[in-house]
């Protein structure tokens, strides 16, 4: 809205531009100088061109800038993306949060930064003009930093007329921008009588933005306001300024702009797709824990973990059925229970294998076959109690059969291979143990015999005997007369003196081989 009006309490006139946001959420934005990465190159650009580029429909200068070097001031966030925090410089804000909140007044760095609830817009100016419905400028002159406007003396910023921009909110949450022509020195306002101004016109809060020659009005990409610059092509015409930020006015849009990737943005306003909900249409419509501890929570439902079913994945799958929405059949048999994840089967005593299609060996039992029968004679037991009292069926029984068969076989196969490696050895026979015990015996009688017939040779006296140093008398003769006795003394005393030693005349007794003595 355009207004002239005049300055109380003097006889100026002033030409200026209202703006009335109702939804400065979704339609006020804070641009960089000629779109976005603007402030990192120190760039400068109209007003114009800036908005015209967005699609604003309204726009004005915003914050201020180093008029030598083209650097932007203090604190900018544009659409959600911090461009640059002021490290702490105290000067008044204007600002947009996350939730819609308007924000005017003093900021430390930490409320800056802070992600809870960031700011979504964020822009710096110099001098909070009204603060809860009540002038603030006095104070302002005492709290703010005097760096960074470049008009002089902080004193005569406040005091002198000039084009003026301004930004603040009303009572009902709406928006108001406000800007004015003038001339720095001779026509325009004072930030008192824009701090008057506006606190009649219904403001609460507002602050005061880069003014002077930078303050400019745009309507549809074109310049509406009377700047106070003179054009360097003309000095007969006004041209705009080429400034660092500015406030865009535009069609809603959706926040964010995509909507979040969920949903299509129709007249500023996010239409979520199925699953999704929010303005922004980032939030699920699912949310735990609906879902519970199987299942995950997105814009179809819940996705149940394998082995789980159900519209809160609270139900395990039936028997025989495992895996992801249990879709898949277990392949166990004999009673085994399958996993419902994995689909791995658990046999019941007395099986074992992959699927439980094979009964325990024998003389194993039990889960997983680990016990050993405790049966007499090593007999195998029952597989799925371990009981010796079995008597074992179909196929247990067949291999039994076919094991001691087989085992009958080898051991009568055993035998006669024993029984053939006797037969091959060298055997006697009896003709030849009674060959064999004659021979023997006919040896011992000969040896005998022999021996008999040493034994009478050495009996038998020599031809030639010896002589010997006494006689022999018979016992008989010793019994018979004493004349005999005595003529053969004699005889014997006549034989040792007459005999010679070579010769000996006696008879000698010696047994005969016959028993009998001989004289």
């Amino acid at each position: 809205m355009q207004f002239v009006t005049n300055v109380p309490g003097s006889n100026r006139w002033v030409y200026g531009h209202i703006t009335v946001v109702h939804d400065p959420q979704r339609t006020v934005s804070v641009l960089e100088p000629g779109g976005p990465g603007g402030c990192g190159m120190n760039q400068r650009s109209l007003v114009e061109e800036t908005s015209k580029a967005a699609g604003c429909l309204y726009a004005q200068n915003a914050g201020f800038f180093n008029t030598k070097s083209g650097k932007c001031l203090g604190n900018v966030v544009s659409d959600g993306r911090m461009v640059q925090d002021s490290g702490g410089v105290q000067n008044a804000q204007f600002g947009i949060r996350r939730d819609g909140t308007l924000v005017f007044g003093y900021l430390s760095q930490d409320d800056v930064l802070d992600q809870s609830n960031p700011f979504v817009q964020l822009v710096s100016g110099v001098i909070w003009l009204l603060r809860n419905g009540e002038v603030y400028i006095n104070e302002s002159l005492e709290a703010e930093c005097d760096k960074t406007q470049e008009t002089g003396v902080f004193r005569t910023f406040v005091d002198v007329v000039s084009a003026r921009t301004a930004v603040g909110h009303d009572a009902k949450g709406k928006l108001i921008l406000f800007q004015i022509d003038g001339q720095t020195g001779s026509r325009g306002m004072s930030l008192w009588e824009v701090a008057e101004f506006l606190k009649k016109y219904g403001v609460i809060n507002a602050i005061n933005l880069d003014g002077g020659g930078s303050s400019t009005y745009v309507t549809d990409g074109s310049l509406s306001s009377y700047p106070s610059d003179h054009c360097e092509s003309d000095s007969r015409w006004r041209c705009g300024r080429s400034v660092s930020t500015i406030l865009c006015v535009h069609r809603r849009r959706c926040q964010p702009s995509n909507c979040s990737g969920n949903g299509d943005c129709v007249d500023g306003q996010c239409r979520c797709r199925q699953g999704w909900r929010g303005a922004g249409c980032d939030s699920l419509v699912c949310q735990p824990p609906a879902c519970g501890p199987h299942g995950v929570c997105t814009a179809s439902g819940c996705v149940c973990d394998a082995g789980w079913r159900g519209s809160s994945c609270s139900q395990e799958c039936p028997p025989g059925f495992y895996g992801k929405g249990c879709n898949q059949t277990c392949a166990c048999v004999n009673a085994g229970s399958c996993d419902p994840v994995y689909g791995r089967c658990t046999c019941p005593p007395g099986f074992h294998g992959n699927s439980c299609e094979q009964v325990c060996p024998l003389g194993l039992f039990g889960l997983t076959c680990a016990q050993r029968c405790r049966c007499k004679d090593q007999c195998p037991c029952d597989p799925h109690t371990g009981s010796c009292n079995v008597t074992l069926q179909g196929e247990a029984n067949f291999t039994l059969y076919t094991a001691g068969h087989c085992l009958a076989k080898q051991m009568f196969t055993s035998w006669r291979r024993e029984e053939e490696a006797h037969r091959e050895q060298p055997h006697l026979t009896e003709v030849t143990w009674l060959i064999i015990t004659l021979t023997l015996a006919s040896l011992l009688i000969a040896s005998l015999l022999v021996h008999l017939g040493r034994a009478c040779r050495s009996s038998a006296p020599p031809h030639f005997l010896k002589r010997r140093d006494y006689s022999y008398v018979p016992l008989t003769d010793i019994n018979g007369a004493t004349s005999r006795s005595e003529d053969h003394a004699a005889k014997s005393r006549r034989g040792d003196f007459g005999l010679d030693d070579s010769d000996s005349q006696d008879e000698l007794w010696s047994p005969s081989c016959s028993g009998k003595s001989q004289l």
